[in-house]
């Protein structure tokens, strides 16, 4: 035999809903108003900011109409193409060179407009660079103890330039999704 269903409900499945609320008071009718005039896009974005995708549109260069920077980078390909092809040493270093200011126009413009954070490779530059600095200023390390003092020297470097770009990036990125509400 079947039990019988309980005929307790919950207290507030009693109250009619009508007689149960309040009218609404001038405070949360303007709470109400800023919720309906913020963005729809909030959830998005702060998925944006914890999964470290894209938010918006790319921001444009410095020439707009004309991709320096992009045919920098192909330029610069084509040059390390034919150092290594005709063993030019010279043509080599130009094309990484030409390779590495384009890339870096691009990372430095989307990481300082909160597109998309590029801290690793933009802290990794000066570190390299200082690097490459020791090694033309005291010659290759050939001791043991001088590869040690170079990283021990780099390492420090990119831990800063990081957590400086790293904040840098996430101060963009709020400017970037989050909008000012409407007067």
């Amino acid at each position: 035999m079947a039990q019988a269903k309980s005929k307790r409900q919950s207290r507030k499945r009693r109250k009619s809903a009508a007689a149960s609320r309040p009218a609404p008071t001038p405070r949360l009718q303007a709470r109400s108003e800023r919720r309906d005039h913020q963005p729809e896009t909030t959830v998005e974005s702060l998925s944006a900011i914890l999964t470290g995708r894209t938010y918006g549109e790319r921001p444009n260069g410095l020439f707009y109409p004309i991709p320096v920077a992009e045919l920098a980078i192909l330029i610069g390909l084509v040059g390390v193409v034919v150092g290594v092809a005709s063993a030019n040493r010279a043509a080599l270093f130009a094309g990484i060179g030409v390779c590495v200011l384009g890339v870096l126009e691009v990372t430095a413009r989307e990481h300082f407009s909160g597109y998309r954070s590029h801290a690793t490779l933009l802290a990794a530059v000066p570190a390299a660079g200082l690097v490459a600095a020791s090694v033309a200023a005291f010659g290759t390390p050939n001791q043991r103890g001088t590869r040690e003092l170079m990283l021990g020297a780099a390492v420090p470097v990119f831990g800063v330039f990081f957590w400086a770009l790293r904040k840098r990036f996430r101060t963009a990125r709020q400017a970037r999704i989050v909008r000012p509400p409407a007067p």
